[in-house]
This record gives structure tokens, sequence and C-alpha cells, in this order.
């Protein structure tokens, strides 16, 4: 059962699940540049993707090399091994496109809920966080990002950050996109990015209380990376 539960949490992604489809598929063996450029992600998410197809055996990667010099790369092929899963399929995205379009519906008072339903998933999702991990200090301002880092994580954002210790200032960039398929879908977005702000700011909430989280840049908008910054308080209990 514990390695059912494993499988289908690193399928449960979109992406990751589509990229697996394509393995199946081509019957080829790619690289993280070929999976980049048929997903249209960054390198280092299609090399997380094919990692974490890669922890629970459904892929297989080795060294090869390319006859132009370097380092060898790697490639990655789908292995032998067999999954079988009983579970129905659920459509969450389709059920979180309803429901984002039905709150955006009514207005002004529908916009505010959907900021405070994300601010408020934020909250709770760091709140289990530290439960399950039995997190209950932070010493330093790098101990708090790494949280944060770990929380985002666990959402399959795959964040990077930048940390100016003398100013307090935190940069934080998603590379995965939760609600992509939503905006490729037509669905006007600055409501979406809005929700998808105040979830990251209910998580920040969490780790450094009083911050304010501003948003730089968006992928709907032709950027690589949607890029938020925070001057945090708090960072020392």
């Amino acid at each position: 059962m514990e390695n059912v539960l494993k499988i289908t949490n690193v399928l449960a992604d979109p992406t990751r699940y589509s990229i697996y489809e394509y393995l199946i598929t081509n019957k080829k063996a790619v690289d993280v540049q070929e999976i980049a450029d048929q997903f249209s992600i960054h390198p280092n998410v299609a090399r997380l993707h094919l990692s974490k197809l890669e922890e629970i055996k459904l892929v297989l990667s080795f060294s090869y090399k390319s006859g132009k010099g370097g380092r060898p790369s790697r490639k990655y092929k789908l292995s032998n091994y067999a999954i079988e899963l009983s579970f129905p399929y659920r459509d969450y995205a389709l059920l979180a496109k309803i429901a984002i379009e039905s709150m955006v519906s009514l207005g002004e008072a529908g916009k505010v809920a959907l900021y405070n339903t994300g601010r408020k998933f934020g909250e709770e999702l760091s709140q289990r966080y530290f439960i399950k991990n039995n997190t209950t200090n932070f010493s330093s301002l790098y101990e708090k990002v790494n949280l944060v880092r770990d929380i985002t994580s666990s959402c399959g954002l795959y964040p990077s950050f930048d940390v100016n210790e003398e100013s307090n200032v935190v940069q934080l960039a998603i590379n995965n996109c939760p609600f992509k398929e939503i905006i490729n879908s037509g669905e006007e977005y600055s409501s979406i990015c809005n929700m998808h702000l105040s979830f990251l700011q209910g998580i920040f909430e969490e780790v450094f209380p009083g911050t304010e989280l501003k948003e730089l840049e968006i992928m709907p908008n032709g950027c690589e990376q949607c890029i938020y910054q925070a001057t945090v308080t708090n960072v020392t209990n």
C-alpha cells in the first residue's frame, strides 16, 4: 500500500504523468532537453520530473557521450517495471477550473473569496507540514527560507530562492505553475494568479509573520518563472 501511495503521489502531477505517457508512446530514450522542449518547461523542471519517475522505478537513466566532447550526458528510458492501480480517475483540474470560474462570476466578492481561499490553503498546508515534521523552532533566516522551500517543494512548485541576508529580502521563483492547464485553456488568468499569490502569502505568513509577498513576474506574461519578493520580518524567534 505504501508503494502504491508513493506511485500515485508521483503520478498525480499532470505534467509528470504526461511525460510518463510520452515515454510509453515513443518507446525511446530521451534527454532532459527533449522533455523540456516537448512540454514547454524549464530543463531543471524536466530533470526533476524525470528523477521523480526514476525514484519509483518507472524510468531508468544512463550516461552517454554525444561525440561533441565534454562530460557525458544522461538519457532516460521507460523501465520494464509494471504498475497496476485501481483507483478511479479524478479530474481535479476540471473541478478547480469550474470552481474558479464560478467564484470569479460572482464579481468582486467572489474574487475576494478566491483570494482568501488561497491564503487559507497556504496557511493550513504549512501547519500540517509543521505537525508532520515536528517543526517548532527556526533560528536563522536561512532556516526559515529552507522551510518555505520544503513546503513549496512538497507542492511540486520546484522553487528557487535568492536571499539578501543584509536587507532580509527574499526572492522566490516558481518553475512549475500548478494552474498551467487552466490558464492554457483560455481562462482569464489574473484571478488565478492572485489566488496563487495568496496561497504563497499564506505560507510566508506562517514562517515569517507580518511579511507581505509581492508579485514581480508571472509565466502568463511570457516569463520563464513566476517571481515573488518579500522583505521578511520576524527573522528569528
